[in-house]
């Protein structure tokens, strides 16, 4: 048995999508963990926006439940309106956004909007929030989810926030995209990347304990699988030392089933 949860090596994977230096727009719930882990380990320089209106350079010390507690408020570099920090990315200043989602297809469009016809849908999800935003003018971005079937489909029901589009290279330039779309798709089983160009997910690595042909089962079109694939490196022992230092009750990364 692995002395880690799935979601702890989520986090510790998303983490790693974080260079030093970066401006992250962080997102809440397992991108939050993400954030802090980097921050305390390999990016000690990257700096945190939250979409409450805030902008860190150090995690917050306290366990976070929202974006908007207390601890995150308090030491935070900048305290301002929701407006300014969506102008940093206007700017073009963001250069990662995570961005979660009900379903993602095979060219990382998402949705969060409506399970089935939007005109009579099965499920009314949430809706955008900044979701669109950060897909259209982020630099890029990595999306989170639990890896089932019914979440890792051909097509989305409904496109909230746009990805790689209809797959044809280029698309995003050529819609008037300034972002560079999505660059990678967590999951509880492996890591989904994308071509530089834009396109279709492959299958880059597969998380311990599991295999190819599992993940392949549990996506909802012909997953593609890299030439090179690998197995996800687990979680460090530095990392998994931060992931539950902020996380000290696993709110966020006990295991589903608990």
């Amino acid at each position: 048995m692995p002395g880690h949860t799935p979601q702890e090596l989520m986090v510790a994977v998303a983490a790693r999508e974080i260079a030093d230096g970066e401006l992250v727009f962080v997102g809440m719930r397992l991108p939050v963990l993400a954030f802090a882990v980097a921050r305390s380990t390999h990016a000690p320089s990257a700096l945190g926006l939250y979409e409450v209106g805030l902008l860190r350079a150090e995690p917050a010390e306290g366990f976070l439940g929202t974006m908007g507690d207390p601890p995150n408020v308090a030491g935070a570099l900048w305290a301002t309106r929701l407006s300014n920090v969506m102008a940093l990315l206007a700017q073009g200043l963001v250069d990662l956004g995570f961005i979660g989602g009900a379903e993602v297809d095979r060219f990382g469009n998402l949705n969060t909007s409506y399970i089935g016809d939007f005109r009579r849908p099965a499920v009314k999800l949430p809706g955008s929030g900044g979701g669109a935003d950060i897909a259209i003018l982020s630099r890029r971005w990595v999306t989170l989810m639990s890896h089932e079937k019914r979440r890792l489909v051909e097509r989305v029901s409904y496109v909230t926030s746009p990805g790689h589009g209809d797959g044809t290279p280029g698309w995003r330039a050529r819609t008037g995209l300034p972002g560079g779309g999505p660059s990678a798709i967590v999951t509880t089983l492996g890591v989904l990347r994308f071509p530089p160009e834009g396109g279709e997910a492959f299958l880059a690595s597969v998380h311990p304990g599991h295999t190819a042909e599992q993940v392949r089962a549990e996506t909802g079109w012909e997953l593609k699988v890299a030439p090179d694939l690998s197995e996800t490196v687990p979680p460090t022992d530095a990392e998994l030392a931060q992931i539950r230092r902020f996380d000290p009750d696993g709110f966020w990364t006990r295991p589903a089933s608990r």
